[in-house]
């Protein structure tokens, strides 16, 4: 080591407890070099992040954040990979992998600064590793396999220690198998608040993983080799009517965050009702002058974004990609299009061969998974769920937003009580000749 840089160490020592040996170096001509993206946040040995002091701490829908100890001034986590069981909504259960018994893993929360030590075990059938996606450290623990480490073979446990230089958004999945193991679910969420806290801060900060299946209707097991067709498409690894609501009050400063880990789409999340502005990649913040509104966000594959707004206007509204097959679950790619065919006496003739057949999709195919029709046993074909004035037929990436005046818990509060007048009903024939609406009050 050299003496300027033990004399660094010692004054560390002296005033923050603590050392690090990543001082910043020169080159062979003497130059200095800037500095290690993360070696200044090593050195500074911040105290432990406070959640609920330092961080308003993140909600996750169907989801938790994952628990630590301290052990002199270390943020010290488990996780666990293995193989897990869940219910991806009502009706469908899966044989996935996951993080802690559950896909997607644990959140991640800690703070910019933070000083941790992350256990990973592998209870799986092949090796694996961990790459924590978006974070800037030192190269051996960056968690590829073959290139920055060895893997972590089966009944093994790995240590990965690091400092977290940066705030933002980011995730974590295996750099092993990635097909496999991502597609059947190894992911989860990393959330790095800012050490200086940032107002205005937000009193709703959610965190939500997007990301596809392929599981073929009466099974129990993802394919995780499918590259198109995908039909189950999640938040969070559920699907709607599966999908948590995420309950704000009126006024609330709402954050939400999002990252995708899906195989091959993106996804074009909308919000109902409101408009946000977009904040954060995983790149880091954008600074306030560069944000822009919008009311749908577009998030690639491998990449998060974070979105902000004032929930001012009380109600229920939807939140969902914007890809129209990806609010549908188990919808089958390949059925011919009978919009508009005459099926005439066709099914009649068809049920003497085939008992309780059915011509579907000559006149669109909403209402599909409300008709109570057969179907393979542990499968969600088309399936929506009940709403306050019927049947919602969206599912998959699909959840709702309740904004409620006064609330004084985040419980759900059950559906919006809409003041009188304030819903959309037929119009009267009177109406309508009022209003010179040049056609029929009903439809032929």
């Amino acid at each position: 080591m050299k003496a300027s840089t033990a004399i660094h160490c010692l004054a560390v020592i002296l005033l923050a407890g603590a050392c690090s040996t990543s001082a910043q170096e020169t080159n062979a001509a003497g130059k200095l070099l800037p500095p290690l993206p993360w070696a200044e946040a090593e050195r500074a040995a911040y105290p432990p992040g406070r959640a609920g002091v330092d961080y308003t701490p993140v909600t996750a829908p169907n989801n938790t954040t994952l628990a630590f100890k301290l052990v002199a001034g270390v943020k010290v986590f488990h996780l666990i990979a293995e193989p897990v069981t869940i219910q991806m909504a009502p009706g469908l259960t899966v044989d996935a992998w996951g993080y802690n018994g559950n896909t997607p893993g644990p959140v991640i929360e800690v703070v910019e600064g933070d000083h941790v030590r992350v256990y990973v075990s592998n209870r799986l059938p092949e090796p694996t590793t961990v790459h924590w996606h978006g974070i800037r450290l030192p190269a051996g623990m960056d968690g590829l396999s073959g290139l920055t480490q060895k893997e972590i073979a089966p009944g093994e446990t790995f240590r990965y220690e690091f400092v977290f230089p940066h705030e933002g958004t980011f995730m974590y999945h295996p750099h092993f198998d990635e097909m496999t193991q991502m597609g059947m679910g190894l992911m989860g969420m990393i959330v790095v608040h800012p050490r200086k806290t940032k107002e205005p801060r937000a009193d709703r900060d959610f965190a939500m993983m997007l990301t596809e299946w392929f599981i073929k209707p009466g099974t129990r097991r993802p394919d995780p080799s499918a590259m198109d067709g995908f039909n189950i498409l999640t938040i969070n690894s559920r699907a709607f009517p599966g999908t948590a609501p995420l309950v704000v009050k009126r006024g609330d400063r709402v954050r939400m965050r999002f990252g995708n880990l899906s195989a091959m789409d993106h996804h074009p999340v909308h919000l109902h009702g409101h408009r946000f502005f977009v904040t954060e990649t995983d790149g880091g913040q954008i600074p306030a002058a560069g944000q822009w509104p919008e009311t749908t966000v577009l998030v690639p594959v491998g990449s998060t974004r974070a979105v902000e707004f004032v929930a001012d206007n009380p109600g229920d509204w939807g939140l969902h990609c914007h890809m129209t097959h990806h609010v549908m679950n188990q919808m089958g790619h390949g059925l011919p299009n009978l919009l508009g065919i005459d099926a005439g006496g066709l099914d009649e003739k068809i049920r003497k061969l085939v008992p309780g057949y059915m011509t579907m999709g000559q006149s669109g195919m909403g209402g599909m998974g409300d008709m109570g029709m057969a179907v393979p046993s542990n499968s969600i074909p088309m399936k929506g769920g009940d709403g306050p004035f019927g049947y919602i037929d969206m599912g998959g990436m699909f959840t709702i937003l309740k904004v409620r005046e006064g609330i004084t818990t985040y419980d759900d509060p059950g559906w919006f009580q809409y003041p009188a007048g304030n819903v959309a009903r037929p119009a009267t024939p009177d109406e309508l000749k009022q209003d010179a609406v040049g056609f029929p009050a009903t439809a032929p």
